[in-house]
């Protein structure tokens, strides 16, 4: 992974620096937002997050894509220190058309890893060590991580980044997502409540 430039971001919660990455052998592009001294030696409050147009930039509520990454950046700048990781894995990394016809699909009936195996994909195709090199670039080695995802928790251990806490990030869980996170708890086993009346786990 290869840093190639940083800037100031400023957003309604805090002023972020914003830091670009390209990976080699792809050409693709990720970021990383980071807010005050992240390389301290101390866990840095953190969220990895995969792009997810329609939930980050059109406001969907099919997912809860969106509203995990503002929960996230209000976390980090109510801290005042961390990290968010942009990763540009759109549609759990089958890319953002391919996502659109997925969706086609659940509108008639599928759910969201039955509508990824119709189109020949996995139910999740996402890789979370290209995280490495980029934490490493700060001086980074352990986090407090936002995430219900035991999949990310596992593989970003496996880099070698310790995970000294998980740090549920369950938000606006409405009628038109429940099936979505339904299907996220029973087939991918998130750490979910698996109704709307469900008490917080």
């Amino acid at each position: 992974m290869d840093y190639v430039a940083s800037c100031n971001l400023p957003t309604p919660w805090a002023v972020f620096q914003l830091h670009g990455f390209v990976k080699p052998d792809t050409g693709k592009e990720h970021v990383v937002l980071t807010l005050g001294d992240v390389g301290d030696g101390r866990p840095v409050l953190a969220r990895i997050h995969s792009e997810c147009l329609t939930g980050d930039g059109l406001f969907s509520q099919r997912c809860d894509c969106g509203a995990q990454l503002e929960t996230a950046l209000k976390a980090i700048a109510a801290e005042g220190r961390g990290a968010l990781l942009y990763l540009r894995q759109e549609g759990r990394g089958i890319g953002l058309l391919n996502k659109i016809r997925a969706y086609n699909l659940q509108d008639q009936g599928a759910d969201t890893v039955e509508a990824n195996e119709r189109l020949g994909f996995p139910a999740d195709m996402r890789r979370y060590d290209l995280c490495k090199p980029m934490l490493d670039h700060f001086g980074v080695a352990s986090l407090r991580l936002m995430t219900n995802n035991p999949r990310k928790v596992d593989q970003i251990r496996a880099t070698g980044i310790e995970i000294v806490e998980r740090i549920p990030l369950q938000v606006n869980r409405n009628p038109h997502n429940e099936g979505y996170l339904q299907t996220k708890a029973a087939k991918l086993g998130h750490w979910l409540k698996t109704t709307l009346t469900e008490p917080d786990q």
